[in-house]
């Protein structure tokens, strides 16, 4: 078969899960990329897809044999040409958690040379009714829905709501009409306040008119948080705070201490690293977003060891401030911190370093950027943050060797 194989169905042996929410299948020695399918499965494919090349991407739209962990989606929308929110709910959740285990023990193992044996831990609440912030589009009729994997195409929603989403989040945005195209963001917060902005134009580009609430209230880490409703806060309900906990287990930060809480947010291990250093050490909180540092100086406002400092985290850190950081926190976006901003942390000497990170290739990308600055790989743990999805959180504690030597009183790796 040559051309353009869209459109074409094919039966394929599908192997292992890929990076992304897939497994590869191939056919006529070309890689195939299969949604909706499982590692050992038999299936017809679809291709939906195909640019030329070594491979193209398909959807399984018939399961010839099953593999064990295949479940019916309870949404109805969770099908080949559905809502492209979810990727994996056809398969149980113990099958979820090895599948991104295994992703993210291939992308350490072939980006950054580790090979490490990884469990995802599973987050309280199941794997339905999570999901604290959602956005919706209005399609050409002003009903609501999701968009369809890597398509603009609006899948209406108003039938079946969204199971991922925290219950009944989004029942006052459904059922009625809104201009085409525009974005609806609704978020439920700790206290059970939904806030909900809508922004018109194409695409949603639009300034968002808040029509409900704009402040919600967030628990976590021992304190209550006063954050944009639609600013950049975990989306599942008890991810902040697990998160929070192990970042001050590994942080381990010296009272009287100088650290670093690089894409700081609005603070969240700010806070950690505040209460760990006490008044006589510091925090510099690096964050670019300006209400996000707005915040943060406002909810942190009883902790004057925490220094804020808004810019782009690669140009504060090449500054290189005066006084090296002891520990280094950082959260970078999806996309990763990338080789300046892991050379500058190495360079200015900083013993341990925490990873808190949403995408296993960005991280073990700048993993092996940290190895060859002199930092191994101490700690990995793994969570479920985002069920139904092909998303993980990731924490990872990288040390010196020096530090670790220190740490563990020996010379062992």
């Amino acid at each position: 078969m040559s051309g353009d194989w869209t459109g074409q169905r094919l039966e394929l042996e599908v192997d292992a899960v890929a990076h992304g929410g897939h497994c590869v299948g191939r056919y006529e020695g070309r890689v195939v990329f299969v949604r909706h399918a499982l590692p050992g499965e038999l299936v017809i494919a679809e291709v939906t897809e195909d640019r030329g090349g070594s491979f193209c991407r398909a959807e399984a739209v018939e399961v010839l044999r099953a593999a064990p962990g295949r479940v019916q989606p309870p949404c109805p929308l969770a099908v080949p040409a559905g809502c492209g929110g979810c990727d994996w709910q056809h398969a149980d959740a113990p099958t979820q958690r090895r599948l991104k285990a295994d992703v993210v023990r291939e992308q350490l193992s072939r980006l950054a040379g580790i090979d490490r044996a990884v469990e995802v831990e599973e987050l309280p609440g199941g794997t339905l009714g999570w999901r604290s912030r959602l956005r919706l589009v209005a399609g050409s009729d002003g009903g609501l829905g999701f968009r369809a994997y890597r398509s603009h195409r609006v899948v209406p929603v108003e039938e079946h709501g969204c199971r991922i989403a925290v219950p009944g989040s989004v029942d006052e945005v459904l059922g009625r009409s809104w201009r085409p195209g525009t974005e609806v963001a609704v978020t439920r917060d700790s206290t059970g306040e939904t806030h909900i902005s809508a922004s018109e134009g194409p695409g949603g580009r639009a300034r968002p008119q808040q029509l409900r609430g704009g402040t919600a209230h967030e628990r976590a880490a021992g304190r209550e948080w006063r954050v944009d409703a639609h600013g950049f806060w975990q989306v599942h309900p008890h991810a902040a705070g697990t998160l929070a906990a192990v970042v001050g287990e590994w942080a381990g930060a010296s009272a009287g201490a100088h650290t670093w809480d690089l894409y700081a947010g609005v603070g969240l291990f700010a806070a950690v690293l505040a209460e760990q250093v006490g008044h006589s050490g510091s925090v510099l909180a690096v964050e670019s977003a300006r209400g996000a540092v707005e915040s943060g100086r406002r909810n942190l406002a009883d902790l004057p060891q925490v220094r804020w400092k808004r810019g782009a985290v690669h140009r504060v850190v090449a500054a290189r401030p005066a006084r090296a950081p002891e520990v280094v926190v950082l959260d970078p976006p999806r996309k990763g911190a990338g080789t300046r901003v892991v050379r500058s942390i190495a360079g200015a000497g900083a013993r341990r370093v925490v990873y808190v990170s949403c995408d296993p290739a960005a991280l073990a990308r700048d993993l092996a950027t940290f190895a060859g600055a002199g930092y191994r790989l101490r700690e990995l743990r793994a969570f479920d943050a985002f069920p139904m999805t092909h998303h993980v959180e990731c924490v990872a504690l990288l040390t010196t060797e020096q530090a670790a030597m220190d740490r563990d009183g020996s010379t062992s790796h």
